[in-house]
């Protein structure tokens, strides 16, 4: 059996719902500011009904098995464009990493974006991921700014 693409629906959101728990769990090594116990990061049904995004997901024998939304956002007054599309929810089911369904989400969410006359594409990625960040630089994204954090109760602070 092949893999699918399709626009997401509010049935699968049980099944997005574990995904976005897969994704916080994956991420919580790499950012110790993610609060402990159940969290939650979306709004999947806002961003399944909202004209200015989409979720696709990626079946394989009627499971869903990956998903990525696309979201359309104003930007800083001072740049070329005035919007972009930002990217977000990227998980693939372990059992079906590395068969390029990453990459099959990501050209969805472009085409989507494209379509919508937006061509400056965003996400955020921690910079210890380095999976994710091959992952993402296969498709073509380039690394653009580096987001820092401090925590002041980690200093000595001197007087």
């Amino acid at each position: 059996m092949t893999y699918f693409i399709r626009k997401a629906t509010l049935k699968d959101i049980p099944t997005l719902l574990d995904f976005e728990q897969g994704i916080i769990e994956a991420e919580r090594p790499f950012d110790p500011t993610i609060q402990d116990g159940q969290i939650s990061y979306y709004n999947i049904a806002e961003l399944i009904n909202n004209d200015a995004s989409e979720v696709f997901v990626v079946e394989k024998n009627n499971q869903i098995v990956a998903s990525g939304y696309a979201k359309i956002k104003g930007d800083r007054h001072y740049l070329k464009h005035d919007r972009i599309g930002y990217l977000g929810f990227m998980f693939v089911h372990k059992e079906h990493r590395g068969q390029g369904l990453n990459k099959l989400i990501i050209n969805e969410l472009l085409n989507w974006c494209k379509e919508r006359s937006v061509f400056e594409i965003r996400l955020d990625v921690y910079d210890d991921n380095i999976a994710a960040i091959k992952a993402y630089e296969k498709v073509g994204f380039k690394k653009h700014m580096i987001n820092m954090r401090f925590n002041i109760n980690d200093y000595n602070l001197e007087k």
